[in-house]
């Protein structure tokens, strides 16, 4: 399925995060301008690609793009303010470093804080449907593992190699026998009690 462009005029951005229900580490949010005439056959998704895949993307993306930003919110950041807001900020923050200004903000997902003077469309399972949102999706997806692969090699004892952060049994083992690590997000459920 070739995955498309919203408005065949406007410049749209597309918008996407990373890591919003792993227990451990940022969330990583990124928006990405392709050129009108973008096309990849791998183009997808970033949960339905392979890893190997999504790293050859990220490659061409972050050449071919007209424009692209990834940000990180911390864990602390989140802990402040919530992954919901963590994960829109960090969205909004992606969106002040692009060097072109886009016209539509394409969102995956249902929700959105206004972007100023420029509008949006939520699309839910949206970097499924939409060029710009897949490819924010990959490059989040793919800076974020990056950056767990290097927490990792810091708390080996997670296995966030693996797990990249996520609930998974042996995480929640993990945190169980080690206690929390510096980069756990306190105001999480951490184990199933």
């Amino acid at each position: 399925m070739k995955l498309k462009h919203y408005h065949p005029q406007l410049i749209e951005a597309g918008c996407d995060e990373a890591g919003r229900g792993c227990l451990a580490g940022a969330v990583y949010a990124a928006a990405v301008i392709l050129p009108k005439d973008f096309e990849h056959e791998l183009l997808n998704d970033s949960k339905v690609l392979k890893e190997e895949a999504r790293n050859e993307l990220r490659v061409i993306i972050e050449k071919e793009a007209l424009a692209w930003s990834v940000t990180a919110v911390s864990h602390q950041e989140i802990d402040q303010i919530n992954i919901l807001q963590a994960s829109l900020e960090g969205m909004h923050r992606s969106l002040d470093k692009l060097k072109v200004r886009p016209e539509l903000i394409l969102v995956d997902g249902n929700r959105f804080k206004p972007y100023p003077w420029t509008q949006h469309l939520c699309v839910v399972k949206g970097d499924g449907k939409y060029a710009a949102i897949a490819a924010a999706s990959i490059l989040a997806k793919t800076h974020r593992d990056e950056y767990m692969q290097k927490l990792h090699e810091e708390y080996p004892e997670y296995a966030w190699d693996s797990n990249k952060g996520y609930p998974t049994i042996a995480h929640r083992a993990a945190i169980k026998a080690h206690g929390p690590s510096p980069y756990h997000r306190m105001t999480f459920r951490l184990t199933k009690e």
